[in-house]
């Protein structure tokens, strides 16, 4: 077995120096060059390689091993599934039960931008993203804002501040898969750790965004949106987090939140009902308020049937009662020792046909069966939505491969476990430390999956030498990740396709900057008090 060796260099300062330099090189190339993904983390991955070999005198074949290893895990438990989430995504539009659904939507609420804000930035944000996640929910949420009332740098910037509380989960749970994947932790334990977080997180988006659309002012009559909006996610976000898995935490946490929100406002509405920035709306406007949305009973249950789908599905196939993934047909791995922790590192790949994204595959099948049975879509519409998918997504397939063939080695050959010897130094304070690790990875990566690939391994590693909760370190940086991409050059730049600000995300981003600070302040308290009141809700069970 291939011993790491620590301090390369003979100074551990000089090392850590040396063992950043892949990822200083790939935030670089992507947040200054501004070099393609799947180009820059290719890059990335040959220069991590090189050092490896070079200066931690990694075996060059067990390194090419751990290399395709990873890959092959980048493709089978992360792409696998984006994909066919993408593929659900375009199937709904194709066949315009999105759009139905969207318009069913609408006419729920009223013109009160509080309600609107809560239906679509909040709960439909949530559902977007973990379907599909990438900037998506920014592109769809922005222009129905725009529509209400809100400028374009408003709107992108309150879809923005709402999709952080679902970004941990978001295209069905890559981002949890693919810390698993690298911290060798069990999935379930990692989903429900981070599900605990993001459930005390998730508190206080909905206030800020009623500050943000009706100022202090939206607080009078207001706030039981917010606490009906807080506690709604969470109560559909946490137990299937916790219980289930990180496949559907978003999915069920905006359909509760969905139904929370509309049971609130059958019983009760704002006082007043008020526009973007607290204005009060006219009565001219309210007389010509036309909200129908013209859907028969038959075309709303169908716009609600793919989301009932997708949930009995990947429930049944991945819940706590099946067997199915854990059925593996192949199994390789190389190992290292790490001699500060006494650890074995494990670059592993295990073939499991019935992981997370078949279960996607399966619910689309259904979807597709039954929306072509009620003559929504046409066979002949598939070959074009393999195009439009691929055409989307090669970029992102390949960051795939690549990322998590980087990861895989730079834990493998001892740069992870000589970063973490460094960081350890810090002691307690690292805690401070590690969700800003995670917000400046992903505000320069634009990835919550490629954050947790990269840093995850390490920072499961400062948490043993520092004697934490296994799962704190960890769990820390995927929330912090995910607070981050309001500021994530790649994410605004799909966020801003559908507004006058393409190719003006620098100023989209300097408009999120302050909020996301705020929540990352947040984080931190919440960090310092699990570890402090409560760290027993990390420890793997």
């Amino acid at each position: 077995m291939f011993t790491q060796i620590v301090d390369p260099v003979g100074n551990l300062g000089l090392t850590c120096l040396v063992a950043l330099v892949p990822v200083v090189l790939l935030l670089v190339l992507l947040a200054v060059f501004r070099v393609s993904a799947w180009l820059a983390v290719l890059i990335g991955s040959i220069v991590t390689f090189v050092l490896a070999a070079w200066v931690w005198q990694m075996p060059l074949g067990t390194g090419a091993q751990a290399y395709l290893y990873g890959s092959a895990t980048g493709v089978w438990n992360v792409d696998w599934i984006t994909f066919w989430g993408l593929m659900l995504f375009n199937t709904l539009n194709v066949s315009g039960v999105f759009e139905n659904f969207r318009r069913w939507l609408i006419s729920q609420g009223t013109l009160d931008i509080r309600v609107q804000t809560m239906l679509f930035a909040w709960a439909f944000g949530a559902l977007l993203e973990g379907l599909v996640g990438f900037g998506y929910p920014w592109a769809v949420v922005a222009p129905i804002l725009i529509s209400l009332g809100l400028t374009d740098l408003d709107a992108i910037r309150v879809a923005a501040i709402a999709n952080n509380a679902p970004v941990s989960y978001g295209a069905l749970g890559a981002p949890i898969i693919a810390m698993a994947a690298v911290t060798g932790y069990p999935l379930l334990a990692l989903s429900g750790s981070v599900g605990t977080v993001v459930a005390v997180l998730a508190l206080l988006p909905p206030w800020v965004l009623i500050y943000l659309v009706a100022g202090k002012e939206g607080f009078r009559d207001g706030w039981p949106l917010a606490i009906v909006g807080s506690l709604g996610y969470v109560l559909g976000q946490w137990p299937t987090a916790y219980f289930f898995g990180p496949y559907l935490p978003d999915i069920t946490g905006s359909i509760v939140c969905f139904c929370a929100l509309l049971l609130l406002l059958k019983v009760w509405r704002p006082a007043r009902i008020l526009g973007h920035g607290g204005v009060p709306v006219s009565a001219a406007e309210l007389a010509a308020e036309a909200r129908e949305h013209g859907l028969t009973t038959g075309e709303v249950l169908l716009a609600w049937m793919p989301f009932a789908v997708l949930v009995l599905v990947v429930a049944a196939w991945t819940g706590p009662w099946s067997s199915l993934p854990a059925v593996g047909w192949y199994f390789v791995q190389v190992q290292a020792l790490a001699p500060e922790t006494k650890a074995t590192i494990t670059a592993a790949f295990k073939f499991a046909p019935w992981v997370g994204g078949s279960a996607i595959l399966a619910s689309w099948l259904i979807v597709v069966a039954l929306l072509t049975l009620a003559g929504n879509l046409k066979p002949s519409d598939i070959g074009g939505l393999f195009r439009k998918t691929f055409h989307q997504m090669w970029g992102a397939l390949l960051v795939g491969v690549f990322i998590f063939g980087l990861a895989y080695v730079f834990n493998y050959s001892g740069m992870a476990s000589s970063l973490a010897k460094g960081f350890s130094y810090l002691g307690t304070w690292f805690i401070v430390v590690a969700p800003i690790l995670g917000f400046i990875g992903v505000a320069l990566s634009g990835s919550n999956t490629s954050t947790n690939a990269m840093f995850g391994k390490f920072q499961a590693l400062v948490g043993v030498q520092l004697g934490f909760a296994p799962l704190l370190l960890p769990t820390l940086n995927s929330v912090g990740a995910e607070i981050g991409k309001p500021i994530a050059p790649q994410t605004a730049s799909v966020g801003v396709s559908t507004s006058k600000f393409v190719r003006n995300e620098g100023e989209v981003i300097r408009h999120n900057f302050g909020w996301t600070l705020v929540l990352l302040a947040y984080l931190i308290v919440i960090g310092v008090g699990f570890y402090f009141v409560d760290p027993t809700v990390m420890r793997l069970h």
